[in-house]
């Protein structure tokens, strides 16, 4: 069923209420099949927006957006809060559905998280906040996870590990993941969704990424290709 799972968005077009500035203007994009895809773009240019229009948070545009074989849509972001006085553990345990728990030990070794599971969330440092906020969707249920620059302030070697771990756990699941740092989506990502300035036609142009995963080799002349032509989008 993964490889069937599509995401589509027909002739989307948005103002932001009480304005008259267009921030889609028949827009069109098809994201399809299971695994990691991006959606890339400068700041400002609606890429947190769109995905509210995906999670269905918001609802007042005109076209279409059509899911096929997907079902529950999870939407994290980097500084999301849990609260605040109660330790990690206690609310991994506690939001953790009883058919996942078994995966929470492992996700907790992968992401670093052993030094400061019994911490309050408070006490974390804004790094160790967004891995344990991932960590509390990716043991929900979801078809699409949307991750808008949700591994914000983690160290670029533990970034790797949780990409290519969350690949192999969850490889029948659809990822899109919003981060501004171009050789990241280039490596990782098998469909970067460039998003363009309102002006710009068609607004959306997408990329094929190298795909990296474990076991999988890298090109570099490759990876630099796929960067320069995510550049040369704008």
């Amino acid at each position: 069923m993964s490889n069937h799972m599509l995401l589509e968005c027909k002739d989307i077009s948005f103002k932001y209420p009480g304005t008259n500035t267009e921030v889609f203007k028949d827009m069109s994009y098809r994201i399809s099949g299971s695994g990691f895809h991006a959606l890339f773009g400068p700041s400002g240019v609606g890429k947190t927006t769109l995905a509210k229009m995906m999670t269905g948070d918001i609802k007042n545009f005109s076209g279409e957006i059509s899911k096929s074989n997907i079902q529950r849509v999870l939407y994290t972001y980097n500084l999301e809060r849990i609260p605040g006085w109660s330790t990690v553990c206690e609310h991994l345990e506690t939001t953790t559905p009883e058919s996942n728990k078994a995966k929470l030990e492992d996700l907790v070794t992968t992401f670093g998280m052993e030094t400061y599971i019994n911490s309050r969330f408070s006490q974390l440092s804004l790094g160790q906040q967004n891995r344990t906020n991932l960590v509390r969707y990716l043991l929900q249920e979801f078809d699409l996870l949307i991750m808008d620059e949700s591994l914000a302030n983690v160290d670029e070697v533990t970034k790797e590990s949780i990409i290519l771990k969350m690949k192999t756990t969850f490889s029948d699941r659809c990822f899109l993941y919003i981060s501004h740092n171009v050789a990241e989506v280039a490596k990782f990502c098998k469909q970067i969704l460039v998003l363009r300035d309102r002006h710009k036609n068609p607004q959306t142009v997408s990329i094929s990424g190298q795909d990296h995963s474990n076991g999988k080799g890298l090109d570099k002349k490759n990876l630099e290709q796929t960067m320069l032509e995510i550049v040369n989008a704008f």
